[in-house]
Parts: structure tokens; sequence; C-alpha cells
């Protein structure tokens, strides 16, 4: 005989109807910025958090951003597997450490680091290019450091020479780690740094130059051969050593494959490491990037921290300490799966798309294209009427059809143009291509495009409030000669005002 729990109506019913959507908890206000009382089911945490996220942009219309938004599904069953290990834990998972390893010397080669032996290149990975141009810099400023103190001479006012066109990290680089910016202004036609003014600007307090492979603004290659040249016969006339780093974040994975002959990289005696970003044409997710130094002479030893707690000697060159090993495996992966045949195909299939882009925007007659064809697969360009208005216009009628265009200004001394960019990543196809250059086309032809612009008046005014005897009514009194309308001239409002204030606060901004 078996016996069985009886259950009663309410019970059977509620085991049957288990739908999210019939719960409470979607029904309830859930509290947002502190922790809640009691615990939900795990499907319903999931579905709410799944729902709230469906209004982010797509990432794959995301054409703002150069990072990896599309792997094979393979890859992706690689990064789940390997997310419950600790990378710092190197002891635990030497396996794991191996695959870096392997990876660092793999992009040392494609970059022709001078390698004593094939196993000993000097690198690390971080969390992106970010991270890792904050350790190339650390590594530049200490090594002049030393120098300085060893001739006696100061050693408080260090400065690195960049272009305006660099990204925000040298910014944060410079401010953090207590070194002057000196920037290279743009130009009209030059949208990137001028070697020989940037040589101009070196001095004996430069740590090092920063060349950019890749330009976040316009995907354009500085010339960094003419640069090493320059900066060569500077030295020699000074006795100063300034070396150069390239911030290859988007470029690196690029001009190896396309563009082999191009010397940027540690063929030119002056290039002393070298940074990239795995999760850019690297094709791994968000979360990666490479430092590659030329020789473990260009890495000061005082920056390089040794723990043994994790069970053995661990040597540690990293801002960040605790991290996922997901990306490192990734990338791995598609070093492994790519080779060097698989990513010439991939990133002259990006090139070719951005080429049908630049074609279909010529077509318009409205674009002037701003980026070179050299370069990584990018399209940058502005509206030809000069109306600062019309690009983020343009920008904002496409996010309408799900598309993300940034439209932005240029650095100083070129802040009149207004430029919008289309990143060409893998898995932005012909057929997506041809839509995009469509819904431009829609969007131009509905923008006000030759509206010229209206200055927006400014009105500036100090007011008072008084009281009356009526408990739920005040006055707002604006006095006379507080208003001052500046159109063609000043002109002061001959009358108070009064505004009528119920309930004694008023609802929105005065």
């Amino acid at each position: 005989m078996v016996l069985s729990p009886v259950q009663s109506p309410d019970e059977i019913s509620s085991s049957f109807i288990s739908s999210v959507f019939a719960s409470r908890y979607v029904q309830d206000p859930l509290p947002r910025y502190r922790m809640p009382e009691n615990s939900i089911p795990k499907e319903v945490a999931y579905q709410i958090i799944h729902d709230e996220l469906q209004l982010d942009g797509n990432p794959r219309l995301n054409l703002a951003s150069f990072v990896t938004t599309w792997m094979e599904p393979e890859c992706d069953k690689l990064m789940l597997e390997s997310m419950n290990k600790n990378y710092v834990d190197m002891d635990e998972y030497p396996v794991t450490t191996e695959l870096q390893n392997r990876c660092v010397n793999m992009i040392a080669n494609l970059f022709n680091a001078p390698l004593r032996d094939s196993k000993q290149a000097v690198g690390v990975g971080t969390v992106g290019s970010s991270e890792a141009i904050m350790l190339a810099g650390l590594a530049f400023k200490k090594k002049w450091q030393n120098k300085r103190k060893i001739e006696g001479k100061p050693f408080d006012k260090p400065n690195i020479v960049t272009g305006a066109n660099v990204q925000v990290c040298w910014e944060k680089f410079a401010r953090y780690f207590d070194v002057e910016l000196k920037e290279v202004k743009l130009s009209e036609g030059c949208y990137v740094m001028d070697p020989k003014k940037a040589v101009d600007m070196v001095d004996e307090n430069t740590i090092g130059v920063a060349a950019v492979l890749g330009s976040t603004l316009t995907g354009e290659f500085e010339d960094v051969k003419l640069l090493n040249d320059l900066l060569t016969e500077k030295n020699k006339k000074t006795g100063w050593d300034t070396p150069i780093h390239v911030d290859a974040a988007s470029g690196g994975f690029v001009a190896p494959f396309l563009y082999p002959e191009l010397e940027w990289d540690f063929r030119l005696p002056l290039v002393k490491s070298i940074n990239v970003s795995g999760h850019k044409y690297g094709l791994v997710y968000a979360g990666i990037g490479w430092v590659i130094w030329r020789s473990k002479e260009e890495l000061p030893d005082e920056l390089v921290f040794h723990i043994n707690y994790l069970g053995a000697d661990q040597p540690t060159f990293t801002l960040n300490f605790s991290k996922g090993s997901s990306q490192i495996v990734a990338q791995y992966y598609q070093f492994l799966r790519m080779g060097i045949e698989g990513y010439k195909k991939v990133i002259s299939n990006c090139m070719e798309n951005a080429r049908i882009l630049r074609k279909g925007l010529e077509k318009t007659g409205r674009a002037q294209i701003v980026s070179k064809e050299r370069g990584i697969p990018l399209v940058a360009f502005a509206l030809k009427n000069k109306n600062k208005r019309s690009a983020f216009e343009l920008s904002k009628a496409l996010r309408h059809d799900g598309w993300i265009v940034p439209a932005y200004t240029m650095p100083a001394d070129l802040e009149h143009m207004t430029v919008l960019r289309v990143v060409v990543r893998e898995d932005l196809g012909r057929q997506l291509i041809e839509r995009l250059i469509s819904h431009i086309n829609a969007a131009l032809s509905e923008i006000e495009y030759d509206a010229p612009l209206v200055p927006t008046p400014k009105i500036a005014f100090t007011v008072e409030v008084t009281s009356s005897d009526d408990k739920d009514e005040a006055s707002l009194l604006i006095p006379a000669t507080s208003i001052q309308w500046k159109q063609h001239k000043p002109q002061t409002i001959s009358k108070a005002k009064e505004v009528q204030v119920f309930g004694t606060k008023t609802k929105g901004v005065c």
C-alpha cells in the first residue's frame, strides 16, 4: 500500500499555475536601492532582470563600440566553463596561467619582438587597454626617475607627449600618476599626431612619446616610423633616450594581417612597449587587453610584486588582483581557432564592408568622409552643411531604427567639426551595411538639413518669495530690475511680475 500526502484544492491549483507573471512579485513594487527583506523565487528574479535589460540597446547594432559583440558558441561554452576560476590563483590553475603565457608570446611574435627565447616574451593580460596603458606608462615613469636619480637631476616633473586624439585613458594616466600631458593639437585635414610637432615638444623631462595605431576619432594610423626616425635624431643630439609606446588598442590586430610591411612595432628600435585590446579586433568579448614589452630590461623590477600566500611564488604586475579567467581562455581559443589565415579573412571582410559603407555615404551627396581608407575598419564622416545640429539629429533619427551611431565634436582647434562614426565589426555583415545605408538616406531626408541655427535665449534673474496672510497662498515676486533680456541690446522689464504659488511649494524647478 502506498501512502501519499493529500493536497488541498488550493495547493493542487497552485502547483499547476506556476507562471512567473501570475505571481505577486511582478505586481508588487520591489526595492531598487536597498536589499529586499525577503527572498523571491529564482525564476521571478531572472524574469524581472531579464525584462528590464530588454530596454538596453542591441549590442549588434551598437556601431559606436569597437568591442566584440559576437563569438562562436564553442567559445561561449569555454568561457562559461571558466567563469568560476580566479585568474590570479596561478598555482591552483596552472593551465590557465600557461594559456595566458602562450597568448603573450603569440602577440609578442606577431609584433616582431626581439625574443632571445621563443617562450620568454615579457607581457601580461589586463582588463583592457586602459589598464595596459597605465602599466606601460608606469614603467616609463619609473625608468626615467631611476635614471634621473643616478644622474643627480630633479625627477619630480615628468611629462608625456601624445596627440590630442588619444583616448581618455591617457588623460587618466597623467592625472592619476602625476605626469604632465603634453598634447599635439590637431589641424584641418590632419586628425592625428604630427610626428615633427611631437618631437619638438620632447624635453629632458619627457618619459616617452605615445603614438596611436588606429585613432579613436577617425581610425587612422599615426606614422610611427617617422616618429622613430625623428626622435632617434633628437636623442643623439641631446643625449636623451626618450622611448616610444604604441597604443595599438584598435589597430594591433589589424595592421599585422592587412599591412604586414608597415613598420610600427618592435622592428623600430625606440618602440619599447605596445598595448592591444583583445576585446576589439582580437575578437573576444569585453574585458581583455594586453601589454607587451620589448625586453625584460624595459620593465623595472620594483614594479613587479611577488606573493606566495596562494601556494607558490607568483610575480604580479597589474592594477587589479582578482579577475575571471574566461577572457584569457577565449583569447587563446581565437588564436588557436583562427590562426593568421582566419584573422586575415575576418579583418579583410570588415574592411570591404567599410568600403561599401563609404561608397554608400558618398552617393548621398551630403556626407564628407573624414576617415582614411588605410587604417582600421571604421568610417567617420561629417555632413557637408557644417550645421552641428544636423549630425546630432541624424544620430538621434537612426536610433528609431535601433542603430547606435555616435555624433561628437573633434578635439581642441577642431571643435567646429562634428563627426559621426561607424565601427565595422565582424558581425556587421553586408546585409546590415546595406540596410544601414538605406536608413541613413531616409533619416537625411527627414531632418531639417539646411535649417539655420537659432540661438537659444538666456534669461538670468533673481527671485524674492514673500508670504501672504492666506496660509495656502504665497506670491513669487520678481523685481523689475532683476530680469534682463539680452537679444540685440539689454532690455529691462518695466513692471514687476507676480506668480501665485499654491500650497506654499512650487512644482518643478524655478
